[in-house]
């Protein structure tokens, strides 16, 4: 059965090509169009797709806004289409955590240049998020606003102080606001995690990863004893908003990583995207260009894999929500040097391919919940 997509945007350009575009998969129907957030809150009720693409700016009632209806109304999964600056990385990063599971670059330029490339990606993007749990896990937070209300656009988050200023004379960082929960089935669980002196905790994520770091990462106390890296999928221009954005809702201090920086206990160091993030065994960062011959810019393998040489057994990589499989072979030098892998569970997952690539190569070492890692990670830790 084809995938029903609704195609949000107000721009009719976009919507035509959009729609062309799926349209020419057999795999995809295109059931309904929508020109702003209001219209694509009635369509979703009335349509029940199995996908919506949204765009943020929008009339009446912008993209993050409708997202939050749907979401409390008709959970279904939504892509978002973004702007490659500064402002569109927040705004997206808004509307995930909003409930929307993956987001795509809007560039006018490559849908014309090159639309076989966008096409495929933007077809792959919809059937992998149409398999996604968001309707599964579906958030817990209050009803938004009436519909009929406008919405104003969100507030800038501002950008956090460097790293360096946290010095202990510092005033402690303010408690996190708890992100929003999402009610699924429980599924069986590993037993806690036993206590080690780990030199390094090294995070790997995809689709649903922004929101899965943010639940992870908050739960952990300002005196962190161990390092972290984070490896993202996510281009360039958005990875620096999300490390402002983890710094700005963590008691840790999280930044995005540059040659040179040196690893320190409660500090998260993000790869930066369209680049390659490598450890040395003096704990300093390394950033490399983007290999073009490798899928992912930044590689969870190639960060992994670096950590497994540089840190041996003493090394706790975890691996979050997302597609496809990377992660799995740095997982498995890290295995074989005597580090311990821990993959999050089927069910908290939006999208179950990278943890479920570990659990079938038989590499980890304990599954958990989302909301039970970061409370295992303070266990094993201190």
């Amino acid at each position: 059965m084809a995938v029903k997509v609704l195609v949000v945007d107000d721009s009719g350009f976009f919507r035509r090509r959009v729609s062309e575009i799926l349209s020419a998969d057999s795999n995809i129907q295109v059931v309904g169009t929508a020109t702003n957030g209001k219209e694509a809150i009635d369509q979703a009720l009335a349509l029940k797709p199995d996908v919506i693409t949204m765009d943020y700016e929008m009339p009446m009632m912008d993209g993050i806004t409708a997202v939050r209806h749907i979401m409390q109304r008709c959970p279904t999964p939504v892509l978002m289409f973004s702007s490659l600056t500064h402002e569109g990385a927040r705004v997206t990063l808004d509307a995930l955590d909003a409930g929307a599971v993956d987001f795509l670059p809007k560039n006018f330029e490559d849908i014309s240049r090159n639309p076989e490339k966008v096409k495929q990606l933007l077809c792959e993007k919809i059937l992998s998020i149409s398999r996604s749990n968001r309707r599964a896990n579906t958030y817990s937070a209050p009803a938004p606003a009436a519909v009929s209300a406008p919405t104003p656009a969100p507030v800038p988050v501002p950008v956090s102080a460097s790293v360096s200023s946290y010095a202990s004379s510092a005033p402690p960082r303010p408690v996190p606001a708890p992100v929003p929960a999402r009610s699924h089935a429980p599924a069986p669980s590993s037993p806690a995690p036993k206590r080690k002196a780990y030199k390094l905790v090294a995070i790997g994520t995809s689709t649903g990863g922004p929101v899965a770091l943010q639940r992870v990462l908050t739960q952990l106390p300002a005196n962190f004893p161990a390092p972290l890296v984070l490896v993202q999928h996510m281009p360039a221009a958005f990875t620096k908003a999300f490390a402002e954005r983890l710094d700005k809702l963590c008691r840790i201090s999280v930044k995005e990583a540059e040659d040179g920086d040196i690893l320190r206990p409660g500090l998260a160091l993000l790869a930066p995207g369209g680049k390659q993030m490598m450890i040395d065994g003096r704990g300093a960062v390394k950033i490399l260009p983007g290999d073009e011959r490798l899928n992912y810019k930044p590689s969870v393998d190639i960060t992994f894999g670096s950590a497994a040489k540089s840190y041996g057994d003493k090394v706790l990589a975890v691996v979050l929500t997302g597609m496809g499989a990377d992660g799995r072979e740095g997982a498995r030098l890290l295995k074989q040097s005597g580090s311990a892998i821990w993959a999050q569970d089927e069910a908290s997952c939006v999208i179950y391919g990278m943890p479920m690539a570990i659990v079938k190569a038989e590499l980890a070492d304990a599954i958990y919940g989302l909301e039970d890692i970061g409370k295992h990670l303070v266990e094993a830790c201190i």
